[in-house]
């Protein structure tokens, strides 16, 4: 991808440029969370010459602020740099009042009733999944069960066949992090090509799943149209895959690291829903932007229309301002929204199925690989990028004589 720097705008002050690349940064394939808490050491909001210049907020207070207000920071582009030859992503490059009609085709989908009758199926995917390597005693386990998960998950939700999942996954993985400009334009076509017969299909003969829902659905007095639909079917796609498996990796990382926190949640289960909550919160995984809509003064910092800021919830959950000590996990800490999901009307509607993935995740490993740490001689690898993520998670734990 073209990371030519960009010189410095006359609005931009010297003191507030830091040369930052989200994508490739000190750090990020190790630990990317922690490479990004570096970023707390500088300017709360500073500008970076990389990918056409952009704005980063580090502070939780900003990205609360920016994340809940249209008005001012739009979400009309929400990937750095702008994306102006793709359809925008439905409902999430939509401000309101056209995000409203958008989001609701999907919401109904992920309301308490349908999430809950997706449990079951949930629960014996991961008990299928843990049989196929819990006797070897090993795993890669961002291949072995973090990305295995949500897919089919994802495809029954959508009535497609379970032999697709290769394919997707291929496709999301080059969506979500790009080597170049041919991925990503790979990434897109590639979904619109597999999507397309689907699509028509539906339309022809529709049933109960989501795909259904969003084929034929309308806007008022409209069907939707070939733009919206463009732009829903990939954001569906690739906002449920990745994000998940990644929240997954990154939590069982932690695990293996800390035996501690695991003895908490196999002697005390009911630690479960508030340990989702802390490890969503430790463990920031969307790094998206805003579109600054007009010239305007922001605590101090001159912003330019048509400018974007980097929103990056690794920062927002590791902010010392907002949580006490926020690389350590706690269980017991004190109830507080975290950004995991956004906010507003914005709000991920698929967010009670990823908790739910998650919940599941954290019951059924810790009942049937109780003891584990990270392979010796093995190294961890993680990724920056639109998503933080985990690229290789060696595990192993002792067999069951």
């Amino acid at each position: 991808m073209n990371t030519a720097t960009l010189p410095r705008p006359a609005h931009v002050p010297p003191e507030l440029v830091r040369d930052f690349d989200f994508r490739d940064f000190p750090g990020h394939e190790s630990d990317v969370h922690l490479a990004w808490k570096a970023l707390h050491e500088g300017p709360d909001l500073f500008w970076s010459p990389r990918h056409g210049g952009y704005w980063v907020a580090t502070r939780a207070d900003d990205i609360d602020a920016m994340q809940a207000d249209h008005e001012r920071f739009s979400y009309r582009h929400v990937t750095v740099p702008i994306q102006a030859d793709f359809p925008p992503l439905a409902p999430l490059e939509y401000d309101p009042p056209s995000h409203g009609p958008l989001r609701a085709i999907l919401s109904p989908a992920f309301g308490p009733k349908p999430v809950q009758s997706l449990e079951a199926d949930l629960r014996q995917l991961s008990l299928d999944l843990l049989s196929g390597f819990e006797q070897a005693g090993h795993c890669d386990f961002v291949e072995a069960y973090a990305k295995r998960l949500p897919i089919v998950m994802f495809l029954r939700l959508v009535d497609l066949p379970l032999e697709d999942r290769e394919e997707l996954l291929v496709l999301t993985e080059l969506s979500v992090r790009p080597k170049s400009e041919e991925d990503r334009q790979q990434a897109f076509m590639g979904l619109q090509q597999y999507i397309g017969r689907w699509v028509v299909e539906r339309k022809a003969r529709p049933g109960k799943d989501l795909l259904s829902r969003i084929v034929n659905a309308e806007i008022g007095d409209r069907p939707i149209s070939d733009l919206e639909l463009a732009g829903m079917i990939p954001n569906v796609i690739f906002g449920g895959l990745d994000t998940v498996a990644s929240a997954l990796c990154f939590t069982a990382r932690a695990l293996a690291e800390h035996p501690g926190l695991r003895r908490q949640l196999i002697d005390d289960p009911s630690l479960i829903p508030a340990a989702v909550e802390e490890f969503l919160r430790r463990f920031g995984i969307p790094n998206t932007a805003r579109v600054v809509t007009h010239d305007m003064e922001y605590r101090g910092v001159r912003l330019r229309q048509g400018e974007q800021v980097l929103l990056s919830k690794a920062l927002h959950g590791l902010d010392e301002r907002r949580y006490a000590d926020p690389l350590t996990i706690d269980f017991h800490r004190p109830r507080q929204a975290n950004a995991a999901f956004g906010d507003g009307p914005h709000r991920c509607p698929g967010a009670p199925l990823a908790r739910m993935e998650m919940r599941v995740f954290l019951e059924q490993w810790l009942e049937h690989i109780p003891d584990f740490h990270i392979t010796p001689g093995e190294t961890v690898r993680t990724s920056s990028g639109p998503v933080n993520g985990m690229l290789y998670l060696p595990l192993t734990w002792k067999t069951q004589d």
